[in-house]
């Protein structure tokens, strides 16, 4: 392809990924709505429900979120009564995040939000596991480009 196609809007996989999320975004939005949360704070509430009482630089990894961002929506997710933040005993520096009952409690509530989204998309589960895939190793891929030099 020539380089002047490959400059074409139409032609950037960013573009259509940035557009995809958006779409995404805006969905969420409406189906988060009656839970009181923001698609991040879903986010946070998604690994907690997953994996229980973690550090928030666990919180941060899993997510691929700094702690500028992660505080913040720690901070109104704890001010609204679904999370505790409890400084480690051992590490004064470590900071460990917690459901509480009304955050646990929120879990069957959320239940109904990938089946909507499913449903949004109008497309088979199928493929949307396989883009998942398939963005799961474009994403490795750029990981890796960000850290050694691209040619």
């Amino acid at each position: 392809m020539a380089d002047e196609e490959l400059l074409r809007l139409d032609q950037q996989i960013c573009f259509s990924l940035n557009a995809a999320s958006r779409a995404f975004g805006g969905v969420y939005r409406v189906l988060l709505k009656d839970l009181g949360l923001t698609y991040p704070q879903y986010l946070v509430m998604l690994v907690l429900w997953e994996d229980g009482e973690l550090p928030v630089k666990r919180i941060g990894e899993r997510l691929r979120l700094d702690s500028g961002t992660l505080s913040p929506l720690l901070k109104r997710l704890e001010a609204a009564g679904l999370v505790r933040r409890e400084r480690s005993p051992e590490d004064e520096r470590s900071v460990t995040v917690a459901l509480t009952a009304e955050g646990a409690a929120l879990r069957e509530r959320a239940g109904q939000v990938p089946r909507r989204l499913l449903t949004a998309t109008g497309l088979p589960v199928e493929d949307l596991a396989a883009m998942r895939a398939l963005l799961d190793r474009v994403t490795t891929a750029l990981d890796t480009a960000a850290v050694e030099p691209v040619e």
